[in-house]
């Protein structure tokens, strides 16, 4: 899969204006401020093809980034305290909405900052997605913030905070330094092949 090729598609703001699923979709999911769009251009090796705000809660669409073989799709992100009720429960309506759709989801990328517990928004996601049975791995992002010792550390108390769900796969990574995301994408290549049998 080639990466380097990718463009903004579109946006989205209610679930009513969402595309038919033609092509598998990759989805990208977090809170506010997790880091998810950068997470995004590093994969695809671009600097600002996602919009990173340094204000949480300013994504408030359905992104969609078009490659050859699949789409990106970067879902709103959540738990930002200061958003209105009306404007979450838009929100809301919008991720419910794309998931209700028959979507050709082939992988979701649940991004968790690995500096921090999983919060009660994000339990709430992994939940929806396990028990839908949905195809997810977390990501586990700001790896660069940590040294080695507090980097085993996070990952074992977060490994222990998610032991509820069988076989949850958390991949640390850094959208700084890149480590991680060669996994990742090789990753999201065997999810679109495996897809695709």
């Amino acid at each position: 899969m080639n990466f380097n090729i990718a463009e903004f598609e579109c946006s989205y703001g209610t679930s009513i204006q969402l595309p038919s699923s033609t092509i598998q979709e990759i989805v990208f999911s977090g809170r506010s401020n997790v880091g998810k769009s950068s997470l995004i251009n590093k994969i695809l090796n671009r600097k600002s093809l996602a919009k990173v705000s340094a204000t949480p809660g300013k994504t408030a669409t359905i992104n969609f980034f078009r490659l050859r073989e699949v789409r990106f799709v970067d879902l709103p992100g959540y738990g930002y305290a200061k958003v209105s009720q009306a404007e979450k429960k838009r929100w809301a309506e919008l991720v419910e909405g794309y998931f209700n759709q028959n979507r050709n989801i082939s992988l979701i990328i649940q991004i968790i900052d690995i500096r921090h517990s999983p919060s009660v928004n994000d339990i709430d996601m992994i939940n929806y997605l396990y028990n839908e049975k949905l195809p997810f791995i977390i990501a586990l992002t700001k790896l660069d913030k940590l040294n080695k010792t507090q980097r085993i550390e996070r990952l074992t108390s977060i490994a222990s905070e998610l032991s509820a769900y069988d076989n949850i796969k958390l991949y640390p990574c850094s959208s700084i330094n890149g480590d991680g995301i060669d996994e990742i994408r090789k990753l999201i290549e065997t999810y679109v092949e495996k897809h695709n049998s």
